[in-house]
C-alpha cells in the first residue's frame, strides 16, 4: 500500500471538498510517503515512511555500503 507510513501508521484522511456555492464532495487527503532504506534491528530494509517521520528522526535512513556504491 503506497500511502500509508509503516512508522507512525498515519494513512488516508477523509472529508468532502467544499465549493464557493457550499456544495460538499467527497475526497481524501493522502500522507506524503516516500519508500526508503532504513535501518530496522541492524539491517537495511526498504519501508514507506512518510516525510514527518524522515524530518522529526524516528527512523535512521540506511545509507548504500562502499560495494553497492561502486557496482
Amino acid at each position: 500500500m503506497g500511502k500509508f507510513c509503516e512508522v507512525c501508521e498515519k494513512g488516508l484522511m477523509s472529508g468532502h471538498s467544499v465549493s464557493h456555492s457550499n456544495r460538499k464532495t467527497n475526497r481524501t487527503w493522502a500522507p506524503n510517503v516516500q519508500r526508503v532504506r532504513v535501518l530496522v534491528n541492524g539491517q537495511a530494509k526498504r519501508l514507506n515512511v512518510c516525510t514527518r517521520c524522515l524530518r522529526s528522526g524516528n527512523v535512521q535512513r540506511a545509507l548504500p555500503t562502499k560495494s553497492n556504491a561502486e557496482a
